[in-house]
């Protein structure tokens, strides 16, 4: 049974396939952690003990402290001196409360977290938790749900008033869990714009240490996901926890070492860029956390991880169609795009085997450069005379799809929608809102704008045959003040911005079914599982940099799946080499290309041509297949990793050197899943390899050149 309670010693249990979560109540009514990890039958549980300085209810004595033992969920001034989950002040201006269990009970599937995406649930169970306070009259919910087959247990918390006086939450997390000891290390994703997802790897120490994000989105410069991990962990070996929230916005995870050696977990919405005040009768649903454990090392949890993404968070058609190879037109025009150079680009790209053309950033209003027109959301005429719909009409009789770039909550002062409606934007009063990218951020939490964009869109759009949209956020949110909400509700603007954007996201999916999102921010600046619930796929960075984008795609895939990577072909002039190996580096992900089509030689339009093709012969492996990680490119010279099918029939192996001085040449690549009594075929090369030879290692000899990458596409005889 995935979730089990046993009445007589009060413990839960939640199980998956092969890890186990066990927590209990107390006989003084509060939830109390046990144990997370391996599947096995025998565990301890918490044995209380007298910590000096560590209050206590005299009722219970001073074995019992809220302090010392490790929590289900945390709260704020109840005599736990470690990271509070939950902060709420009351009618009594303290911000103190005391949750304690009332009640649980079991659902088929989930309950759905109004306006916030969340991960699928069908065919499994769910666990609701009730608690409450009896000062403030709140009702606490924690909901777990446990998926069997991904290793992954979700987690959030629901707040309901039913008190007589309004509430506010000062600081809300999804979950807290409390794990023995503290000899992990920390792993995390880093960067900047143009540089995002680089792994880092830091021991914990006594304290706090967090990863966030105040931008109002996921960022650059943190991802929402990170792990926990033994010292000596490996790709194959040693205990690894792994974190993710199903969010865009700001987030904040948190660990933190206590007096008593023990580390809490906590991931959530924090509470610098947070506040939310509910009147009676009113609740509050965090966004959905996601838990997951390995015995295995990285490789599982990764692996555990992306089937879960696509299992779970991404739209069904993204993983059970082949994406598009799209030419997007960015880099070989940027603003500088009219009807009749852009129906040549699709006829080329036609030609070459692509599926799509994009039309990106430069189509409506007077948008001749990034200065103006953001927010006027119709066809410039004198760029297309016959209308958007004749022009779309045009490019898809050339034989390929049509996808359009959109970025809807941004918008320049130098627009019409601006000058009519200033008030529309995030700005604080008496004060001048500072501009990013010469744009200004228009109030999403404001529904009057939400509702005029939906209108804006739908006449632009209305009848045009789009098959794609790529969506952008081009900056950060800052002088956050809404003109829709009252002084002292200015702190819920943050998490209603982003419930307003995922508002407008799902009515583009339901408004044109026929059509994909791709999400952008500024390259990979909202890489995360609550953009992932509404798109197919992201722009991984504005950097199409092959070398860079082998420690980003790296990164990234930690986490991730492919199936969630765009990775694009730029610039390789008329360098052959060049070219296949920004290709070869690309099929890591979910190929496109961003070049000027029209003044390619005819020797590397046919070069594209084959690689387009050859792509398409193993493109469902890059985006349902399992991930291995061979060599990382932040430890050796070079980069290796293999995609293989649930069967073990067919692999992708990929080695992709870093142009760097070998130190030792010669390198030995196991394929650990491959069947030792069959016989691979590498339907590139019509090589043939024993599957023994294959487990054992491939001889590898590194050149130390640049440009320098093999593909090895392996199919079981």
């Amino acid at each position: 049974m995935p979730i089990h309670f046993s009445k007589k010693e009060r413990l839960f249990t939640l199980t998956t396939k092969n890890t186990r979560y066990v927590f209990g109540v107390s006989k003084e009514r509060y939830l109390v952690h046990h144990f997370y990890g391996r599947k096995r039958e025998s565990f301890d549980l918490y044995k209380p003990c007298c910590y000096s300085f560590s209050p206590y209810k005299q009722e219970f004595g001073n074995t019992w402290s809220p302090d010392v033992f490790p929590q289900e969920y945390s709260f704020f001034g109840s005599g736990d001196f470690r990271t509070a989950a939950l902060k709420l002040k009351g009618a009594d201006g303290t911000g103190v409360t005391d949750f304690s269990y009332v009640s649980h009970r079991y659902l088929q599937g989930r309950k759905e977290i109004e306006g916030l995406p969340f991960a699928s649930a069908d065919g499994e169970k769910t666990l609701e938790i009730k608690l409450s306070d009896r000062v403030t009259g709140c009702e606490l919910f924690l909901y777990y749900t446990v998926f069997y087959e991904e290793d992954v247990i979700s987690r959030y918390m629901l707040l309901r008033n039913r008190g007589n006086a309004p509430v506010k939450l000062e600081k809300c997390m999804s979950f807290t869990l409390d794990l023995p000891g503290l000899d992990y290390d920390m792993v995390s994703l880093y960067g900047a714009h143009y540089d995002e997802r680089h792994l880092q790897r830091t021991p914990l120490h006594y304290g706090m240490q967090s990863i966030y994000s105040r931008r109002g989105a996921s960022s650059h410069q943190f991802n929402p996901f990170f792990a926990l991990c033994d010292k000596k962990a490996t790709e194959t070996k040693g205990n690894v926890y792994g974190f993710n929230f199903v969010y865009s916005g700001s987030f904040l995870d948190e660990v933190e070492v206590d007096q008593t050696e023990h580390t809490r977990v906590q991931v959530g919405l924090g509470e610098e860029n947070f506040g939310y005040t509910l009147l009676p009768g009113e609740e509050f649903a965090s966004p959905e956390a996601i838990l997951t454990f390995s015995d295995k090392g990285f490789g599982q949890m990764t692996r555990s991880l992306h089937d879960f993404t696509r299992n779970r968070i991404l739209p069904k058609e993204a993983v059970q169609k082949p994406h598009p190879v799209v030419l997007n037109t960015w880099e070989a025009c940027y603003f500088n795009i009219d009807e009749d150079k852009l129906v040549e680009f699709a006829k080329e790209s036609a030609k070459a085997g692509f599926d799509m053309l994009v039309m990106d950033d430069g189509w409506f209003g007077k948008r001749n450069n990034d200065r103006a027109g953001l927010g006027d959301w119709q066809a410039n005429p004198e760029k297309f005379k016959n209308g958007l719909k004749a022009f779309a009409e045009k490019i898809k009789e050339t034989g390929v799809s049509f996808g359009i770039w959109v970025e809807p909550e941004m918008v320049n002062p130098d627009s019409d929608l601006y000058r009519a409606h200033p008030e529309w934007c995030l700005r604080v009063p008496q004060r001048e809102p500072l501009v990013s990218r010469e744009q200004l951020v228009l109030d999403m939490s404001n529904p009057t704008v939400v509702e005029f964009l939906k209108e804006s869109f739908l006449e632009t759009f209305r009848g045009v045959p789009i098959d794609y949209f790529k969506w952008d956020m081009n900056r950060h949110l800052c002088d956050i003040g809404s003109s829709a909400l009252p002084a002292d509700r200015q702190d819920e603007v943050p998490f209603r911005y982003m419930k307003g954007v995922y508002e407008l996201l799902q009515w583009f999916k339901d408004q044109f079914p026929q059509a994909i999102i791709e999400t952008c921010s500024g390259g990979g600046g909202r890489y995360d599982l609550g953009m992932m619930h509404y798109g197919f796929q992201i722009w991984t960075s504005d950097n199409t940099n092959p070398y860079s984008r082998l420690w980003m795609q790296r990164g990234s895939l930690i986490a991730y799946p492919a199936a969630t990577m765009s990775c694009h072909v730029s610039n390789p002039g008329e360098n052959l080499r060049s070219l296949d190996f920004r290709y070869k580096v690309a099929v890591g992900g979910m190929l496109g290309y961003e070049l000027n089509i029209l003044r390619m030689s005819e020797a590397i339009k046919a070069e594209m041509s084959r690689e387009v093709g050859e792509y398409k012969s193993f493109e469902h492996l890059v985006r349902l297949g399992d991930y291995y990680s061979l060599v990382s490119p932040f430890e050796e010279d070079y980069a290796a990793y293999y995609y293989t099918d649930k069967t073990r029939k067919e692999f992708l192996l990929s080695v992709v050197e870093k142009g760097q001085t070998v130190s030792r040449p010669t390198k030995l690549l196991k394929i650990r899943e491959a069947k030792s009594d069959k016989i691979y075929v590498d339907l590139l090369t019509g090589s043939k390899y024993d599957g023994a030879e294959l487990r054992e290692g491939l001889i590898l000899a590194l050149t130390g050149e640049k440009d320098t990458a093999s593909l090895l596409h392996l199919v079981e005889e």
